[in-house]
């Protein structure tokens, strides 16, 4: 029986090219794409900010959405400043529609950061697998939600005061309106915040994990 010496180098070549399968793959995308993809990642964030969820068990001024996961896509996809550009893309959009002042922007931008580059440089420093993907993610989850704390304690909420012309006593009323029993502002954003910002976490790498393999081809030309 005859062998063809092209039909040997041929298998060895697809052996060669073959990927694991617990890897994303990724080829280089040129700098016209990630440029325009990011662009197209922030309108679609932009977007999302739009829709945001009240909880009854929640003050009303604490709301959910889930805007960050096109940030974490071009992460992912692009290294972690394609994620920041989608995440300050969206935050000036949305100040033309602002109820804030712009406070709820900056504090948007700050925590989408906070979840989105820890995630992406994870993901981008080593193999890029579903598994260090995921560990990224619950990694910027759990950074995004305890830097919360202190960001609302020391930035966002002396914003609001300013801006708004709130007293901390109007902002714990509306805490104790839910929960009588809180007895001041850390304690408030221990059982409000913190939750609920584990939750945008838990929510935005769900919606990643679901979509970023249809998603990724676009990003990266195969498709």
């Amino acid at each position: 029986m005859n062998n063809n010496p092209n039909d040997k180098e041929i298998k060895n070549q697809k052996k060669k090219n073959k990927t694991p399968k617990n890897t994303i793959h990724n080829n280089k995308p040129s700098r016209t794409r990630v440029l325009a993809a990011t662009g197209l990642m922030a309108a679609f964030s932009a977007i999302l900010m739009q829709f945001q969820l009240s909880i009854p068990l929640l003050p009303n001024f604490l709301k959910l959405d889930v805007s960050d996961f096109p940030a974490l896509m071009a992460g992912y996809a692009y290294g972690p400043m394609s994620g920041v550009w989608v995440c300050l893309v969206k935050n000036i959009v949305h100040l033309t529609l602002t109820t804030t002042g712009g406070v709820g922007e900056l504090s948007n931008f700050i925590l989408g950061v906070c979840f989105v580059v820890p995630a992406s440089l994870i993901y981008n420093i080593g193999k890029k697998t579903k598994k260090s993907a995921f560990v990224g993610a619950i990694v910027g989850t759990v950074f995004m939600s305890v830097t919360s704390i202190f960001t609302n304690f020391y930035i966002v909420y002396p914003l609001y005061y300013y801006v708004m012309g709130l007293s901390t006593e109007q902002l714990m009323h509306m805490y104790q309106s839910k929960l009588p029993s809180v007895q001041d502002l850390w304690q408030a954003l221990a059982i409000f915040n913190l939750p609920l910002t584990l939750a945008k976490g838990a929510i935005c790498t769900a919606i990643t994990f679901l979509l970023y393999k249809y998603i990724s081809p676009v990003l990266h030309g195969r498709k």
